[in-house]
């Protein structure tokens, strides 16, 4: 038989792991660990070398051997190693091929498909050269899933708790920070937010800095060879601090030895950014989520970094409890793939267990700015944080008289301008000449869990319609099956069977209710139809039950639900609304933090 793999991409270590004999079974490498380093090299007869031995040549060939080059997947950057050239997802397909060989070798049978996780706010074209890693490494890639995702689902299959919980998954090379809802059988994700640059190689790198300014060493003196050794000397205090008040590092640089003492107290006072950053992170998801950090019921830590005694500190002292430490950490993620590759496989024991995820970032197109044409605004259609798979439809009008053409660019990001998001497509489309804002556009977004993005642009007047697939993570057979899946969600809320009824009978008792109560029920009519247009499917559920048990009520000869339902719904919206706009100008959480580390 074929096993489906699930492997835990990472920058700076992957893993495998399969679902076997009803449990999972992370993958050994050759050398009986299931770390296997992300790093790649070149020998002298042109060989690649992946894994510990590369891992080894950072410092005896650092020309020929690369690392943390996850980094830079979906970017313009090539890689000189040995006199040959190699993209982020050419490394990225030598490190997939090595884990498929290993669980190759340990089951026994051909690997042909793989689950790959990826950071959350992995944007598409990043997601794209994931997938193009896996299938140049000759596998197909069932699927990309979200780590902070997996790792949520492998401590719910663990502890089978139904809480509420935060993720906190900080790798090598990435935060990401997810909020999630477990009940039934069923891991809802909640909201994400992340940063693709930040992670525990980022002490290194602090560390280093620290050190050459500490000794009066420019940075430009340095030679590869030595400052990959200080490198691997910084990793290694890092980790000696786990259990140990302070670490040395040593290096000879030039011939002369140098020796700097690292205590956790200065390892804090040298990485402020580092910590504002990560509570940036953690702002963002509980306020994504509308949620107070004591609904929590749980916090936890993911990822080899996560293990880092002022990380888990920090986390503590912002939510005012113990975070949840695995000894495994660096397993989480990989095991929850394992999870999910057992439930893709319908194996009995989970086949049963649902796991929803997100849209990390917002789908949107330009929309005119009146006071700078040249300057438009990105108006959202799918908003971040909206659950999968889901299609949303918004009408556009024409901007200018006698307006032939309107074109409408794909985008993807948050920020306010069109063009600081980043452009997935393009489509353009003629309309009939007229006034100002008499032709209208339909645009519709459709996005699944797979990574597949739909674009049905129509023009209202003629009929006309461009349909076109923006972005895919699938092979075609597989698109063609989820676009006929996907055809059932491009219906507008307000069109659909149950919010139909619901709002018949609003107006049905609207107009049968007594003159005092007729405003009430006009009220709940406006509420509903303005939340429908809304398309989001939580608040179209929240309302529309709310709204269900006030008329079940009411037929019943009970009294009017006396609940604030615009108060409700404005105070939801403002907090949808509200965001961190700029730095304070101290960090007093941080101060207080620091102080812990310096008495």
């Amino acid at each position: 038989m074929s096993y489906l793999l699930g492997i835990d991409l990472g920058t700076t270590n992957s893993l495998g792991c399969v679902y076997k004999d009803g449990r999972i079974q992370l993958i050994p490498n050759r050398y009986g660990s299931y770390l296997t380093p992300s790093v790649v090299s070149v020998d002298e007869n042109q060989e690649i070398i992946v894994g510990e031995i590369a891992k080894e040549r950072l410092i005896t060939a650092p020309e020929r051997t690369a690392s943390s080059f996850k980094r830079f997947m979906g970017e313009e950057k090539t890689f000189h190693l040995g006199g040959l050239n190699f993209t982020p997802e050419e490394l990225s397909s030598f490190v997939v091929r090595s884990i498929v060989e290993d669980a190759q070798a340990y089951l026994g049978e051909e690997i042909e498909e793989v689950i790959i996780s990826v950071p959350a706010y992995f944007h598409d074209k990043q997601r794209y050269a994931t997938k193009k890693a896996g299938l140049l490494a000759g596998v197909q890639v069932h699927r990309l899933i979200n780590e902070p995702s997996a790792a949520a689902l492998a401590s719910y299959m663990d502890n089978g708790e139904e809480q509420l919980f935060l993720v906190f998954d900080f790798g090598g090379g990435t935060l990401d920070v997810s909020i999630v809802d477990c009940f039934e059988n069923v891991v809802e994700i909640e909201a994400v937010a992340g940063n693709n640059h930040l992670g525990g190689d980022d002490f290194h790198q602090i560390m280093v800095e620290a050190f050459l300014k500490e000794h009066g060493i420019p940075k430009g003196d340095v030679s590869k060879k030595d400052l990959a050794v200080l490198e691997r000397q910084a990793e290694k205090c890092k980790r000696e601090l786990s259990d140990a008040q302070e670490s040395r590092m040593t290096a000879w640089i030039k011939g002369q030895e140098y020796t700097s003492v690292y205590t956790n107290r200065r390892l804090v006072e040298e990485s402020a950014g580092i910590f504002y950053k990560i509570k940036e992170v953690l702002n963002h998801a509980v306020k994504s989520a509308q949620i107070r950090p004591e609904d929590l019921s749980d916090i936890v830590m993911a990822g080899g970094s996560s293990k880092m005694p002022v990380v888990t500190s920090y986390v503590s002292h912002l939510f005012h409890r113990e975070p949840q430490i695995n000894l495994n950490s660096d397993e989480m993620i990989v095991r929850g793939l394992g999870y999910l590759c057992g439930v893709k496989a319908r194996e009995q024991s989970i086949k049963d267990y649902v796991l929803t995820d997100i849209c990390p970032f917002s789908l949107g197109t330009a929309t005119k700015n009146a006071s700078d044409a040249s300057n438009p605004y990105f108006t959202p259609i799918i908003p971040r944080n909206t659950v999968l798979p889901c299609s949303r439809v918004h009408r556009f009008y024409t901007a200018e008289d006698h307006q032939r053409q309107v074109t409408f660019p794909v985008l993807q990001g948050e920020h306010v301008y069109a063009r600081d998001n980043r452009k997935l497509a393009e489509y353009t489309l003629t309309v009939p000449d007229g006034p100002a804002g008499q032709e209208a556009l339909d645009v519709r977004f459709t996005y699944d869990i797979d990574g597949i993005l739909l674009a049905d642009i129509q023009v209202v007047s003629t009929g006309h319609t461009i349909s076109s697939v923006v972005s895919q993570t699938v092979d075609d057979e597989r698109l063609q099956a989820r676009m006929k899946e996907l055809e059932k969600l491009k219906v507008h809320p307000r069109e659909v069977t149950e919010n139909k009824l619901l709002l018949s009978r609003l107006t049905t008792l609207c107009e049968e209710c007594p003159p005092s109560q007729r405003e009430y029920f006009a009220g709940l009519i406006a509420l509903f139809e303005k939340v429908l247009e809304e398309q989001n499917p939580r608040k179209i559920k929240k309302y529309g039950e709310q709204i269900q048990d006030t008329i079940d009520n009411f037929s019943l000869g009970e009294a009017l639900d006396d609940f604030d339902f615009w108060g409700d719904f404005y105070q939801e919206e403002g907090e949808e609304e509200k965001e961190q706009e700029e730095k304070p100008e101290e960090d007093l959480d941080f101060m207080e933090f620091s102080k812990k580390w310096t008495n």
